[in-house]
């Protein structure tokens, strides 16, 4: 699994979360929501250090991680965070 994330998405973090470089967004596993991976579950943002991160990515200055713990929840698939222009919010896409 690996992860992309947008320069307009991680601006979008960096903004609306007034993130500071070096900081660390971790995208976590989360039960309910809609528009998931899995049934039932869905992508939840938490501002945090990984303690074991499964995978990870910097972009301007911000690392984007899952932790080994929330793998599962992507089935294999690598996770891209995009920006949608229409919604003005990032979207995940499981590719």
């Amino acid at each position: 699994m690996n992860i992309e994330v947008t320069e307009e998405a991680a601006k979008w973090y960096q903004d609306e979360l007034d993130i500071e470089k070096d900081a660390a967004l971790r995208f976590l596993v989360r039960y309910g929501g809609s528009g998931g991976l899995q049934p039932g579950f869905s992508l939840a943002i938490q501002l945090e250090e990984p303690a074991e991160p499964h995978t990870s990515t910097e972009v301007n200055g911000i690392t984007f991680f899952v932790e080994e713990s929330d793998a599962w929840y992507f089935d294999d698939k690598s996770l891209k965070v995009d920006y949608n222009s229409t919604w003005e919010e990032p979207e995940f896409h499981y590719v």
